[in-house]
């Protein structure tokens, strides 16, 4: 378990909780090695949740690229807005 609190950066009682948690719906399974537990991922009790999540990722794909998109042009219009009208001190440019 030392491996898995380093590997998170979560405090020992925390990943014992989840731990424990993915051992009772049946995520990982445990071998008692003396002092040692050896926690095992049973992936293909994540598949269910992989194929919903799996759904909906076309739908934030776009909707990230609608943001990005959205800001890159808001950027740029500043940006021109910027160079057209205002000096680099803010103040309007005489003509």
């Amino acid at each position: 378990m030392n491996d898995v609190v380093a590997r998170v950066r979560l405090a020992q009682p925390a990943v014992s909780k989840h731990l424990s948690v993915l051992r009772r719906v049946g995520v990982v399974t445990v071998v008692k090695r003396g002092q040692h537990r050896m926690y095992r991922l049973e992936a293909a009790r994540l598949k269910p949740v992989h194929d919903w999540v799996k759904t909906f990722e076309r739908y934030w794909t776009h909707q990230l690229s609608q943001i990005k998109e959205r800001a890159e042009r808001k950027a740029l219009e500043r940006m021109i807005s910027n160079d057209s009208g205002s000096s680099t001190d803010g103040r309007k440019k005489e003509e």
